[in-house]
Formats: C-alpha cells, structure tokens, sequence
C-alpha cells in the first residue's frame, strides 16, 4: 500500500541517505510530476533542535528557484513526519562523474564550472552563504544541466558576514572556516576552487589521515599547482583555481559574478595573462597557535563520524550544532566557554592516567605489555572503525573508505528487493568493526532492482489520463505518451507498447499511444509538372489522382498540368486530387473560299466576308462571257482552304470589249 505525505505525495522509492533524513523519489499527485522527498530520520523527529534545523534548510533553499539550483518545493508535517519536497534530478553527482572519467578536460571543467557558478551566485544574492560546496553536492543530470544541491548547513548571512563554527566537508573547506572564523560568501569561492581543482588533476588538494590533519593542511600548506600534474591545462584556468584558493579571503574573487566573467573569457583565451592575483604580503601568513590548534580538534571531534555515516551521500544531511536560531537562550555552561573546556579536559586526563595504570597492571600480568629499554610498548594495533556502506552508491563506498584509510572490494553484484542499480547492498565487515588500516572491506553492489511482474491491462479507447491512472493502479511506474495519427479521435488510446496482456516487471517503461487524429497532409503543387511526374507526386504525398480532364492552352506545352483541385493547403491522408492536363495550343480552322464566280462584286465580297475571309485587292478587265460587275474569277481559287482572315482577290468583268462597254458605262 503506498503511503501519501499530506494527501498529496506518493512515496514510491528510497534513493538516498544522509545523517540526518532519507530520500525518496515521490509523485507530486496534483501537479503530476516526480519529485524527491527528503524525511527526518526517525530518531530526530522528537527532537526540537533537528525539527529546527531541518526547517531551517527548507527556508535556506526556499525562494532560490534558478535553473542551476535543485529546488525546494514544498516542506511539511505529517502524522508526525517533517519531510521536504524537492526537485528530482535525473543523473549522478559531480564526485561520481570524476571518479567515472578520473580527469575532466579544461572545456568541462569550465562548463560544469560556469552553471555550478551561477546557482551559487543566485544564493549569494538572497544573502545565502551555501558552505558545503563539494563535488557531492553538484548534481548533473542526463541532459547535462549542472544543479547544486543540499544546503542543509546554509545559512543566511549578514550585510557583511556570518561568525559560526560550523563546518561543511574537510576537504572542501575554506581556512576561516576551518579556523572556526568568519565565513561569507568568499567560503564558497575556496570551496569551488578546491572542486576545480579536483576535476582537473582527479583528486583534491589535501588529504591527510584525520579531520585535524586536512584542516591544518587548508590553514598552512600551499596548493600545489595543478600543472604539475597536468602540464596541458590552460595557463588561464590554473591562475583561477589558484586565486579561488587563496588563504586570504581578500586574494580571492570578490563575488562570484567575476569568477564567472573570468571562467566564460578562458574558454575563448585559454592562455591568456588576464586573471588578477593581489600580490602576497606577510599578513598572508598563517600562524597557527596551539590553543588554536586544540580548538580545531575540538570542532571535528565527530568528523570521522560524519564522514563515516554520509559523507558522500547524493543528499547529505549534516548540520552545524551551533545553528541556533536568534534569541535562543543559551545553557549556564556556554558562558564560560573556555572554563567549561578546561573541566572536560582535566576529566579526560584523569580518565586516561587512570586507564594507563589498569593498562599496565593488566598488561604487565598477562604480558600483552614489554618493556624495553625504559620504553612502554603497546602489541595492540590501531584499529579503524568501519563506517556503514549499506545505501551508498559504489563511488561513494570506495570513497568514504578510502578517506578512512580502508580499501573497497566488490565481491559480488546482484538483484535487489530495495535498492537501485549501482548502490550497495551488503557489507563485510558491518558498520562498527574495528579493522586494521588498510583492510579490504568486500561489499557487495546491487545490479538492479528486482522488481514484481505484472499483465499490462488494456486501455485502448480510454482517455490519457484515465489510461495512465489505470497502469498505475497495475502496479507500472514508467510510464510515457507517444502521440501517433489515428483514425481515431485525439487524445484516445490506441494501444500500448508492450502490448495489453504481456506479463513484465512493473519497473518496464510502458508506453501508450496516444491518438493526435487523422493525419495531414499538404497538397503538394503539381503545377507545371507533366501529367506522369504529377501522379507520382501525389500518390508519394499518401493522395489519390481522381479525375484527369485536357483541353488546349497557350501557355503550357502539351501534357504539363494546367490547374489542379485542391491546389493547396492540408487534407486528410487519401483525399483526391483532380488534375486538367494542356493539349497544346489549339490548331487553326481551315476556311473554304466561296464560290463567287459570275456573282456581282457586292455579293462576292459580303460571301468572302462570311467565309472568314477578306478581300485583298480588285481587278476589273473585259469579258465576252461575263456579265459586267460580276466576278470572272478569284485568287486563291474557289473551294480552296484557306487560314481564317486570308486575303482574297477578285477580278471583276467591265463587259465585252467588242460592244466597248465597260462597267463604268453600264454603271
């Protein structure tokens, strides 16, 4: 039975887990999207101060909606769960990247760099110092956009800083943080630079055997130059991480928006001489003093547990015991904080003396204790504890027992009833052991969630969301939509794919057809084309040539389409089109001259008139045979062809000669 957080969320899987609170990857049943959920662990829900503080992430992220960012949603309290809603980023953390590719070249460094960049920066805006910048704490999902995650120690600073001890991950921290000082928004900057320069070379700066050691390591050592190790890298992008670094906040960017100008003008001048370092000066100089030493002891008394339990968690968890809100009031014993520090030292030295006298006297009797030469010596070895593997992905197992100083060993991968492909699901030895440094821890990976079957019911004719709520109450989660024409009408089922009835894990991507109605097609324009190059333009159009009709035209050659109907536009798929084909131009009408002999020149010339023809010029002579004014004959001839408006000639009687009339006289 799934279970619902304030009537609306669906919790469907577990894909995290930090120090503080599990993830869970959850359906937003209103707005019909996945989500992330991040719950308050049992043991912390009836305590005030982790209820606080896990309210207090939700106000530090809350508002910070900016693509590079993971967005918090939602946060609340149900049936005694405070849970937060989040947005679900589909992908791996930058720390898992790295340990995938070891080394990241110059131009993905600067772009994973540029979008990490602009999510801080918007947080920097609301006055939101992050202080957990870490490759863990960067999630890149499939389609390549880069998010920042987990602002579970942020807090929002001051018009100038926050003063605070708390402390994001050893290996990513700044030197004031470190140092317990003041931390702003140049904190982040170091953190950034150091998570720069783990991509590039594939491992970070400092490293050490302890929290203490790292911290002192940020405090006092130099970085080492990236290029010592890369000789390849762009001259511009080392100057970056090595100002981002400075131990002198004031040496460093001033505000992420210059870090960015400076990270966009190496990718077109990767060589180029333009960052700007202040010179060092003697106030650079770190000096430590030992109470100041002893301080930062104190300030990772529980590193080694924090690294232990999540360190690398997708969605950690940590938060700063000091986080207190304003006003809170503060026991008797935070005073004096120094005096109260004196008494658990002074009880801690009498506990040890008195541990060393059992030690020996127990030691000497059963001679796990020798002396020599004056020197007590111990047969014990250092032990380190196993920290708990169990729901860390593979990458982050054999990097929490690296920085313990353990060694990973994979001994088996197989299917899973609770986790995901990837993440561990067995341990050897269990969370708590004590093993010797170095020892090879086995765990065992998960290589896939073993998931139930199902039948795929059959949802054709339904609508799409009928359908969807349908497959999900079979038990299916992965399910898409793939529009297709159909005769049917849009938005109806048609099918899915794997077939209604096939029995498959309820994990198998189901995808319903879905109809977007008849298809359309465009007319295409045959204009011009010869009747056979437009037949086959239609048909391969998925048309049909109805009708073709001819006749004569002037302007196209015979067999080119003159017209067709319809001449554009979208139809349905198998609509007719019908085409009028040119015969050519259309041929000349031959004429009959009349027969106009022996007729008078008026009647022959109103007969020529009729025929289509014209008369083109006269002749008048004498003729014993025919009448005057009539015609002797004409040219062409009578009963010849001739083309409509050809000239006829007449010649015309002016009578017998021997009577010496003429058509003048009888006229």
């Amino acid at each position: 039975m799934s279970i619902y957080l304030g009537k609306r969320y669906e919790v469907l899987t577990k894909i995290g887990a930090g120090g503080m609170a599990d993830v869970y990857k959850g359906k937003d049943h209103m707005l019909n999207r996945y989500v992330a959920i991040k719950v308050l662990k049992k043991e912390f829900r009836e305590d005030e101060t982790f209820v606080k503080k896990f309210r207090s992430e939700a106000q530090a992220a809350a508002g910070l909606l900016n693509p590079n960012i993971v967005n918090v949603y939602d946060v609340g309290e149900d049936r005694g769960l405070y849970y937060m809603v989040m947005e679900l980023v589909d992908g791996i953390t930058l720390k898992e990247y790295i340990d995938k590719k070891g080394r990241l070249s110059a131009k993905e460094v600067i772009s994973i760099a540029i979008q990490m960049c602009n999510g801080i920066e918007a947080a920097h805006e609301r006055q939101i110092v992050h202080r957990d910048i870490k490759p863990h704490n960067v999630m890149i999902s499939k389609d390549g956009k880069v998010k920042v995650t987990d602002f579970g120690i942020a807090k929002a600073a001051s018009s100038a800083t926050v003063s605070t001890s708390a402390m994001g991950s050893v290996h990513y921290t700044s030197p004031e943080q470190a140092r317990g000082g003041y931390v702003d928004t140049k904190s982040d900057i170091y953190s950034v630079g150091i998570t720069l320069y783990e991509m590039v070379t594939g491992h970070v700066p400092f490293d050490g055997e302890t929290a203490v050691e790292v911290a002192v390591k940020h405090l006092q050592e130099e970085i080492t130059p990236p290029s010592e190790e890369v000789p390849d890298i762009p001259y511009s992008l080392e100057q970056i991480i090595l100002k981002c670094t400075q131990k002198n906040s004031e040496r460093r960017y001033d505000n992420m928006e210059d870090l960015i100008k400076d990270l966009k003008h190496s990718l077109v001048d990767p060589d180029g001489d333009f960052v700007q370092i202040i010179p060092q000066n003697n106030a650079d100089t770190v000096i430590i003093t030992e109470d100041e030493l002893n301080d930062i002891r104190d300030s990772y008394d529980d590193a080694d547990d924090y690294d232990d339990d999540s360190y690398d968690d997708d969605y950690d968890d940590e938060y700063d015991d000091d986080y207190d809100d304003e006003g809170e009031e503060h026991d008797s014993d935070e005073v004096n904080p120094r005096m109260n520090k004196i008494m658990k030292i002074l009880t801690i030295v009498v506990a040890v003396l008195i541990l060393v006298v059992l030690g020996v006297v127990v030691g000497k009797a059963t001679g796990v204790l020798k002396f020599n030469k004056g020197i007590l010596a111990l047969d014990t070895e250092n032990k380190i504890k196993v920290p708990n593997l169990v729901g860390k992905t593979e990458g982050e197992a054999k990097q929490i027992l690296e920085e313990s100083g353990l060694k990973c060993k994979v001994t088996a991968r197989r299917e899973s009833k609770k986790y995901d492909e990837g993440y561990v699901i067995e341990q050897n030895p269990e969370e708590g052991k004590r093993v010797k440094k170095g020892y090879d821890v086995e765990i065992v990976v998960s290589s896939g969630k073993k998931s139930e079957e199902g039948t795929i019911p059959d949802v054709s004719g339904q609508d799409e969301a009928s359908a969807q709520k349908a497959l999900e109450n079979a038990g299916f989660t992965n399910i898409k939509s793939e529009a297709v024409y159909s005769e049917e009408e849009q938005g109806t089922v048609i099918g899915t794919n794997p077939t209604a009835g096939t029995k498959v894990s309820k994990d198998t991507e189901i995808t319903m057809q879905v109809s977007k109605g008849s298809e359309k097609i465009t007319v295409p324009n045959v204009v011009g084309k010869t009747e056979s190059e437009a037949k086959s333009a239609i048909t391969g159009a998925g048309l049909t040539v109805s009708t073709v009709e001819t006749e004569y035209n002037e302007n196209y050659s015979e067999g080119q389409v003159i017209r067709q109907d319809p001449a554009s536009g979208k139809v349905e798929k198998g609509t007719s089109v019908s085409l009028v084909v040119s015969l050519g131009k259309k041929p000349e009408t031959k004429l009959t001259v009349p027969n106009v002999v022996n007729v008078s020149e008026a009647s022959a010339r109103q007969m020529i008139s009729n025929a289509g023809l014209t008369v083109s010029d006269t002749t008048y002579i004498s003729s014993d045979t025919v009448a005057a004014g009539c015609v002797i004959s004409c040219s062409p001839g009578v009963g010849s062809e001739a083309s409509k408006g050809t000239g006829v000639s007449l010649v015309i009687s002016t009578g017998s000669s021997a009577s010496g009339g003429n058509m003048g006289n009888e006229q």
